[in-house]
């Protein structure tokens, strides 16, 4: 690598913020989970920490004092809070006898988003962390890497270095060009049967007396994020699973990336009782982009989650411009709130040589499924037809 020097630093503490941002902003994808203050809450919360079988050994590329590339490289003892799903894979290692975990995993944790994973100053110091990467791994004697949910140039890098493609669907809605005016003129542009069920499930919501209000920023209040972990704890808990994020976490972020959150409060006779919360973009020198992240509820209404996860952030993005909101991993129900299947894409290494090839046979098999899966989906569009 001729010049560059290769440095694996145990914890986000160890980087520069500033300069981790400033890598980050000049990526054409630049993901509000890769900003310095996002990666650095999950761990020092104790959300994604080595105790929690995330340990984290960011991989960084130096010239000099010049930081030309880094990413998040965390090892893995499981495989929970990825969405990216390889059970079969570790249960055939084991199957044969072999150690699965630890892998490696490159991702923002917990948070199945598209974006720029590998932040670096051009095509050629991409490259050089990829192969930085895979060395690494051969060092450790790791089983595996895993780029999850990466940008169109991660994708080509990881590619150009021999890792294999994995292919999964989300749901994005698209403010379309021009902009719809208004959440009426988005409600025009559905086939009637469409519109007419979006009509009626948020007149539900209506009649069960639940108004809303958002906050966004350092207007969301301390009791507000107290009640949103209320509810984000219940939901996790309604599913017998503690939530992967805690309380510090949120305080965190509150303390230190406030411009990234936009908060939904159900109320019904005066009291709260569902939120939502959605991240935005904080790059202001491009489009603004939401994210639709978490949600609870203390009670149950009727077509609530529809109208707190999908219709109120629309509403909202309309109104202030946001060219893309993206509904999270997996869920057809989103297409009929005109959620539109995007394939997203992740890259993958396998040290074994025999089970890469027969992971490479599988991936080959599931992207011929998830091609089909896209043009059934795509045959069942929500909106008006042309």
């Amino acid at each position: 690598m001729n010049d560059y020097v290769i440095r694996v630093l145990a914890s986000p503490s160890d980087i520069d913020p500033q300069a981790w941002n400033a890598l980050l902003a000049a990526q054409p994808e630049p993901s509000p989970f890769m900003r310095h203050e996002y990666l650095a809450a999950m761990h020092d919360s104790g959300s994604a920490s080595p105790e929690r079988g995330w340990t984290p050994q960011f991989v960084t590329l130096w010239r000099g004092k010049v930081l030309e590339a880094a990413c998040a490289l965390y090892l893995k003892e499981h495989s929970y809070g990825e969405y990216v799903f390889d059970w079969a894979w570790a249960n055939a290692y084991e199957q044969h006898g072999l150690a699965y975990y630890p892998k490696a995993v490159v991702a923002a944790p917990f948070t199945p988003v598209p974006g720029a994973r590998l932040l670096a100053r051009d095509a050629q110091s991409r490259t050089l962390l990829v192969q930085a990467l895979v060395a690494v791994c051969k060092e450790q004697e790791l089983s595996s890497l895993h780029l999850l949910f990466g940008a169109d140039a991660d994708i080509a890098a990881c590619t150009e270095a021999g890792l294999m493609r994995r292919h999964t669907v989300q749901f994005h809605w698209t403010n379309t060009q021009p902009s719809y005016t208004d959440f009426d003129a988005f409600l025009a542009s559905l086939a009637h049967d469409k519109r007419k069920k979006i009509r009626q499930e948020r007149r539900k919501v209506a009649e069960a007396g639940v108004s809303f209000r958002w906050s966004r920023g350092t207007d969301i209040s301390k009791a507000d994020w107290d009640f949103f972990y209320r509810c984000y704890e219940r939901t996790y808990r309604e599913h017998g699973n503690p939530p992967y994020l805690t309380r510090d976490f949120f305080q965190r972020m509150a303390d230190t990336l406030p411009e990234a959150w936009l908060l939904f409060v159900a109320e019904r006779d005066g009291r709260p009782v569902a939120t939502s919360l959605i991240a935005l973009s904080t790059d202001e020198a491009q489009p603004l982009v939401a994210y639709g992240r978490y949600w609870g509820a203390l009670e149950r209404v009727d077509c609530l989650h529809f109208e707190a996860c999908y219709y109120q952030p629309i509403a909202w993005c309309i109104a202030h411009g946001a060219v893309r909101f993206e509904g999270g991993a997996q869920g057809e129900h989103k297409m009929a709130r005109a959620l539109m299947p995007v394939r997203t894409t992740s890259a993958h290494w396998l040290a074994h040589p025999s089970f890469a090839d027969a992971v490479e046979r599988f991936l080959e098999r599931e992207g011929a499924g998830i091609e089909n899966y896209m043009d059934h989906l795509g045959e069942r569009s929500p909106f008006k037809a042309t």
